[in-house]
């Protein structure tokens, strides 16, 4: 497999990523370098660790995580999603914010975005292709692409405010959608 196959792999599966990191760049605590090194790390890092498990899996795990995948994706990516756009509508702040790029919600986000790492790793071990270098590569792609996602998430959220917490909260249930109706109608 080529750099350039292994490039174009990563640059799609970094798509997901980005989109996340682009609503969560618009909450006011993903501004500062540790909220955006913990985001792009970690999204990075299960990037990494997805495609490996994958493979490593083979078919026996393979078969029955791709029956309910999709649903997991779509539910984390829906609550996270839910839950910016309750804090966008919120003219009061009063509900305390939780920060994306830190506990379960750092997690359920990295798992949400990664999961079709699985897929990739587990297609990748069909053809016979080594793990370990387009595994590094989809990480480092992705942790780039996200740490883009993030700083253009806070330049909107400062630019435009609450409205940007909104929309990136209606950004991140569309992801879901999308995830879900690929899986369903494919």
């Amino acid at each position: 497999m080529s750099f350039l196959e292994i490039l174009l792999i990563a640059l799609s599966m970094a798509m997901d990523a980005f989109a996340v990191c682009l609503g969560a760049g618009t909450q006011e605590q993903t501004s500062g370098r540790r909220p955006v090194f913990r985001l792009a790390f970690h999204f990075g890092l299960f990037q990494v660790l997805m495609p490996i498990i994958g493979w490593i899996a083979g078919t026996t795990i393979v078969s029955y995580i791709s029956a309910f995948d999709h649903w997991a994706a779509f539910g984390l990516l829906a609550f996270v999603g839910i839950r910016m756009i309750r804090t966008g509508f919120d003219p009061n702040g009063e509900e305390p914010k939780k920060d994306p790029s830190r506990g379960w919600t750092l997690v359920l986000l990295s798992i949400a975005v990664s999961i079709d790492a699985l897929a990739i790793g587990f297609s990748l071990a069909l053809v016979g292709v080594t793990i370990w270098y387009p595994a590094v590569v989809i990480g480092v792609v992705t942790g780039l692409i996200s740490w883009l996602g993030i700083y253009l998430g806070n330049r909107l959220g400062q630019r435009f405010g609450k409205r940007m917490e909104i929309i990136g909260g209606i950004i991140l249930i569309i992801i879901g959608v999308r995830i879900l109706l690929s899986h369903l109608l494919a």
